[in-house]
């Protein structure tokens, strides 16, 4: 099953992924593509990829989830991290045709890091239909 490598340089950080899993998926395929996110505290969404608009997306998370007050706090300090991938959760799955995701005009696969900077793993996995 391909998997991609991301390295995040932040702890809150919106990156656009919609190349890699292009590379990820056979050149051949035509059906889905499941992208998932291989942790607790990144996930995965479609949206577009203008840069101020991931800036965005991270500072709202941000906002939505204060970095402090969480009983999990006691064991590692990243209960933030863990809610904020909730919000967003851990896959997406697109349609895919000729071994390319089949996206509208503005969308993008976008990765969202809650608790950077790490490297990450995301898995592909294709189905034909």
């Amino acid at each position: 099953m391909p998997t991609i490598s991301i390295e995040t340089t932040e702890r809150s950080d919106v990156l656009d992924m919609t190349e890699d899993v292009s590379r990820a998926i056979p050149d051949d395929a035509d059906g889905i593509a499941t992208v998932f996110a291989r942790h607790t505290t990144a996930g995965v969404t479609v949206n577009e990829a203008e840069s101020r608009l991931l800036e965005d997306l991270a500072n709202a998370l941000d906002g939505l989830v204060p970095d402090a007050g969480w009983a999990h706090d006691e064991i590692d300090n990243n209960a933030d991290g863990h809610v904020r991938a909730m919000l967003v959760g851990p896959s997406v799955t697109v349609p895919v045709s000729d071994g390319q995701p089949d996206l509208g005009t503005w969308q993008s696969i976008l990765f969202v890091e809650c608790d950077g900077p790490r490297t990450r793993t995301i898995q592909v996995e294709t189905v034909d239909g």
